[in-house]
């Protein structure tokens, strides 16, 4: 997660005060109408550019993400933050028919980052949940959804049928104090057999016994033949750290984890 308290790596000096301070009270509030509350107010100026003090200054764009929802746009050039990127990449180079026509389900989906990144490899049936109302209005604004719900995953099921997508994906939600290991099944549950769920969580030191449990959790599945292994792959220079503490050999970076599942049974190649 962002906003951990510590020492502020180098690269990480210039963040804005106040963006840092809003991330840590969203993560420092462990009642979740709190949490809501606070991304409910921040959604407004969610995707404002804040400025830069000192040595070049100017206007940057910066991002950190929800405990309950992705990234917003303005935030990647700062934090450097390419899990929505990532994440799209694998999962349309794992799809194996044209994505036009395939329904895709955008958990955590914020204000639409991994919509966008989708978007433009190919993908247009496109649905949203985010337990957050200010932000779902701004993903609401991008055009790119179908349809949009607000759904606190953990909290309650998704509001979609069964085996109703062709794809499901859950990016920058997963994590300490954020969407539980025990909300994956229901992923699964909305997902078509055959279909894809793509997966990231972060590999920072304060994430890593949630990683332990979510890799743990996701194995489970797949000795239960619920679904089968595509990838699992570690990516360095995830996102920028926020704190000495939280960064990778002193890189100023986190690294992050991209998963790709496929929902069993698993179509068979037809044969030429």
């Amino acid at each position: 997660r962002l906003g951990v308290r510590g020492t502020v790596p180098a690269g990480a000096m210039w963040l804005p005060v106040e963006v840092r301070e809003r991330v840590e009270a969203v993560h420092s509030s462990s009642a979740l109408p709190e949490r809501l509350r606070l991304y409910d107010d921040w959604a407004d100026s969610y995707e404002q550019v804040p400025r830069r003090t000192g040595a070049g200054a100017g206007t940057v764009a910066l991002s950190f993400p929800s405990p309950l929802t992705a990234v917003s746009l303005q935030n990647v050039a700062a934090l450097e933050y390419r899990a929505p990127h990532l994440a799209a990449a694998s999962l349309s180079f794992a799809f194996p028919t044209p994505p036009a026509e395939a329904r895709v389900l955008d958990v955590a989906c914020g204000t639409g980052l991994v919509a966008r990144e989708l978007h433009r490899r190919g993908f247009r049936c496109l649905h949203g949940v985010d337990g957050s109302a200010g932000m779902l209005e701004l993903a609401q604004r991008t055009g790119l959804y179908r349809q949009l719900w607000l759904c606190v995953l953990g909290q309650e099921a998704l509001p979609v049928p069964a085996e109703h997508y062709d794809a499901v994906t859950l990016v920058g939600a997963l994590g300490e104090g954020q969407v539980p290991c025990t909300a994956v099944p229901e992923l699964l549950r909305v997902t078509k057999p055959g279909g894809f769920l793509c997966l990231t969580t972060r590999s920072n030191p304060s994430n890593l016994r949630y990683k332990a449990e979510l890799e743990a959790a996701l194995e489970r599945l797949e000795k239960q033949g619920a679904w089968q292994k595509v990838l699992a792959q570690e990516v360095g220079n995830w996102e920028r750290a926020t704190s000495e503490e939280e960064s990778t050999q002193g890189t100023s970076y986190i690294s992050g984890v991209i998963y790709i599942y496929q929902k069993c049974p698993v179509p068979q190649l037809k044969e030429d």
